[in-house]
């Protein structure tokens, strides 16, 4: 009342600045309010963690440990394994610290890496991975949904709360002799799985929460590049994944792997590999649902990523069994295979709901790719085929260009219900749509504009 009152003996200056607090108190109010409205798939309100994405300060995350000072040398051709493991063993025995790769190449099989330490990769520092299988021992493991002895991964990180990968540098897997060694028992034994050819993963993180890898690139990995299980509260940002088509193809090389997890954020990452770019995990057989080392994923978001060439923006499968509560926006497609790939799996009991995938542009071969996974089927003792059900998609605010929109097949080894299509854009080569797979099915201002020629005729 008294500004009201005396408004004349005010100075005018003052009256802007405190009309420019309240509007921006205003402002941040209606902006906290539209964040409390945000909301997962099933309703549940999404919590602020996701919007907290403040890169670590490795400032504080006690001692630094550059491993120059430890005996190791830049040298890409010297394995030196043991000496950078004694680093991180050391920090460990001292309370924790960062290990810090300065600029240059370090040769390494698999590392260790314990509670409470970190690893930092300064700007044109390289950690290699060997391409010598011998330099990665045989633990026990998660690979394609079974638990089991396999080869650790280049960087291992288990139940170390609060671990983080950091800076501008580079993990690149050095995976060309594992590519061709792959493809060549492929012509001799056709029918050899992934894992028949002996190769690591690039980065296993496992039974661990509050977890951040932020900036590095992640490249050339020999088998999958990321591989979460078990974890909770992890944050990937900033990411520059890649592993080639061409002239080798670098098979099975999944840019994400998310393995009975929880709170997932994957943002502004650039994911380029061959095969799935983010493909969630969870287990895989006739009685997955009854094995306590499988689970389901829940609560995860993947925004504003740009996509070079893969097998799809994101998969459901093939080793899954439950995905609840998944969003996929605000990203940009280019030279993708399938937008949305629901693998159904006939030897395993799936449930896939509460997705939603909005706010895309680009080009895919597939639209929406749906139909029975049957690579490596087996139902044991079991005999029935398990029922798998998929309900509540929502595919929204998308402009597209594809060969195929419509890529589903029907089958009595699954149930499609609930599927939503609103505010479609689509450019296709083969337009056609059977509405009667799935029912319901809601049909909201979609657009399907049949082309000429190929319309992704850069695959």
């Amino acid at each position: 009342s008294y500004v009201c009152t005396h408004k004349l003996s005010v100075d005018p200056l003052i009256q802007i600045q405190t009309m420019r607090f309240i509007t921006l108190l205003l402002t941040a109010f209606i902006s906290l309010q539209s964040f409390s409205e945000e909301k997962f798939p099933d309703g549940t309100p999404i919590p602020d963690w996701f919007r907290q994405n403040e890169v670590v300060n490795i400032q504080t995350l006690g001692k630094k440990y550059n491993i120059l000072e430890y005996g190791v040398i830049n040298d890409s051709t010297l394995l030196q394994t043991e000496k950078i493991q004694s680093v991180i063993d050391q920090a460990s025995q001292q309370g924790g610290g960062v290990i810090i790769i300065p600029k240059g190449t370090y040769l390494s099989g698999s590392l260790f890496f314990k509670p409470k330490t970190h690893l930092y990769l300064e700007e044109d520092a390289v950690l290699k991975g060997s391409d010598d299988i011998s330099n990665f021992p045989i633990i026990d493991t998660r690979m394609e949904g079974q638990s089991l002895s396999y080869f650790a991964a280049l960087v291992n990180a288990d139940k170390a709360d609060g671990f983080t990968i950091s800076g501008k540098g580079t993990i690149n897997g050095n995976g060309l002799r594992y590519w061709k060694s792959f493809w060549l028992r492929r012509k001799v034994i056709p029918k050899c799985t992934n894992m028949d050819e002996l190769r690591p993963r690039l980065l296993y993180i496992s039974n661990s929460n509050d977890v951040q890898i932020s900036g590095v690139s992640l490249i050339n990995s020999p088998f999958w590049t990321t591989h979460l299980y078990r974890c909770n509260r992890v944050k990937l940002l900033n990411l520059h994944i890649f592993s080639p088509a061409t002239p080798v193809k670098a098979p099975s090389t999944d840019g994400i792997d998310i393995d009975v997890c929880s709170n997932v954020l994957v943002k502004n990452c650039y994911l380029s590999v061959n095969d799935d770019a983010i493909a969630l995990k969870g287990g895989k057989g006739p009685w997955a649902d009854q094995d306590p080392n499988n689970g389901g994923n829940s609560n995860i978001i993947i925004e504003d990523c740009t996509y070079g060439f893969c097998h799809s923006g994101l998969t459901c499968g093939s080793e899954s069994i439950h995905n609840r509560n998944i969003i996929f926006r605000r990203c940009k497609i280019n030279n993708a295979t399938r937008l949305l790939w629901l693998k159904m799996r006939p030897d395993t009991p799936q449930k896939y709901e509460y997705i939603l995938v909005e706010d895309i542009t680009g080009d895919a071969k597939s639209f929406l790719y749906i139909k029975p996974w049957t690579q490596f089927f087996d139902l044991k003792d079991r005999k029935d085929i398990p029922m798998s059900y998929s309900d509540h998609v929502t595919l929204r605010n998308i402009d597209l260009e594809c060969d195929v929109f419509f890529h589903v097949s029907q089958s009595d080894q699954y149930k499609l219900t609930n599927f939503t299509f609103e505010n479609l854009n689509i450019k296709a080569k083969k337009p056609e749509c059977n509405k009667e797979i799935i029912n319901p099915f809601i049909w909201k201002n979609v657009k399907v504009v049949p082309v000429q020629g190929n319309p992704s005729s850069k695959h």
